[in-house]
């Protein structure tokens, strides 16, 4: 029998390993997800008075994302966010990551992640506005600026009242991975004074990608600088936000520079559990020096319903008029129903 002793340890040994493997399965969580933009609406599209392709009745899938995100520990977790868009007018199917990153969380304060990841400004604009299945922000909508980009992500929140964000990206959207020669930063601070009321301000700098070798010049960097006041709470959301950017259309182009600017502001409200109202109104000029008196204005108002947790149905209608300066004076107006389904 005492020759079968030495193994006993072993056997513990096993056991305990067995045991700390199956603990650490435990302590991981895997979460599975998904978030559906879907509308039903009538297009009526025009450039300098001719109706264009665009106009018409459809159904289109704006946008679907697959969440997957996995934590291992209280620190450490990551997340792979796919992005679809279907568009009825052109038949096409783009598949991106939008997100894919390694996050360590180091305390409340501090937490950093690697990867493609949410971008400082849009993202947290766009948690405020509410109604991003209706329409993007007003520096995505412009394309004065992105939610996610592939690089470095440093964010906390180091009192109740202050939280920031701060981003190191290659400058090409999730959508263009490709390596640059400089990276762009992007950075955010909001503060809270109190319960639902935010002071935002926020700052971008960077050649947005286009600094390749052999790629061409880019003789000028891009700036935006952002501002925002908000205020969310018991159904309730109202918000101004204004940007200026300086040569953002512009980093490849002659020395000259050009700017731009615009403002949104919104409103919704809940009335009831199931029904609030909601509307806003963008104003934008979108090239102060190179084409100057160019305008955007745009406007949307409606109805929205939420049937149960996780989905919102909005009856609404939207319009966006583009004119002055050199170019096509282009009108759209959009009317019908949006929906966002999440689970």
């Amino acid at each position: 029998m005492s020759e079968r002793f030495p193994a006993m340890p072993c056997i513990a040994l096993g056991m305990a390993a067995a045991l700390a493997s199956a603990q650490a399965l435990a302590d991981e969580d895997t979460k599975i997800g998904a978030r559906i933009f879907a509308d039903f609406t009538s297009i009526d599209a025009k450039s300098d008075g001719i109706k264009t392709d665009t106009s018409g009745m459809g159904v289109d899938v704006k946008r679907a994302y697959v969440i997957v995100e996995h934590k291992f520990d209280d620190v450490w977790s990551a997340n792979v966010t796919t992005d679809f868009q279907y568009a009825s007018n052109d038949s096409v199917t783009q598949v991106y990551i939008k997100k894919a990153y390694v996050q360590a969380k180091l305390s409340d304060a501090f937490v950093v992640r690697a990867g493609s990841a949410d971008l400082p400004w849009v993202p947290l604009m766009e948690n405020l506005y509410g109604h991003l299945f209706l329409e993007k922000v007003i520096v995505d909508r412009l394309k004065f600026g992105t939610s996610a980009d592939w690089g470095l992500n440093v964010y906390g929140k180091p009192g109740e009242m202050f939280n920031y964000s701060v981003s190191l990206v290659n400058g090409g959207g999730y959508k263009n991975p490709t390596r640059t020669k400089t990276m762009d930063v992007e950075g955010r601070v909001a503060f809270t004074p109190i319960d639902g009321l935010s002071v935002i301000a926020g700052l971008y700098s960077g050649k947005r990608g286009l600094k390749t070798d052999g790629g061409a010049a880019t003789p000028n960097t891009a700036n935006r600088v952002d501002a925002a006041v908000t205020y969310v709470k018991s159904g309730l959301r109202l918000g101004a936000e204004y940007f200026t950017a300086k040569n953002w259309n512009n980093v490849t182009g002659a020395t000259v520079d050009d700017k731009a600017d615009g403002f949104s502001v919104w409103g919704s409200y809940d009335f009831a559990p199931q029904w609030g109202v909601f509307a806003r109104a963008d104003k934008a000029k979108l090239s102060k020096d190179v084409n100057p008196g160019r305008e955007d204005r745009y406007f949307n108002l409606g109805v929205v319903s939420h049937p149960r947790n996780n989905i919102d149905v909005a009856l609404a209608y939207k319009n966006d008029k583009v004119s002055g300066g050199t170019g096509a004076v282009t009108k759209y107006g959009e009317v019908g129903v949006w929906a966002q389904v999440a689970f």
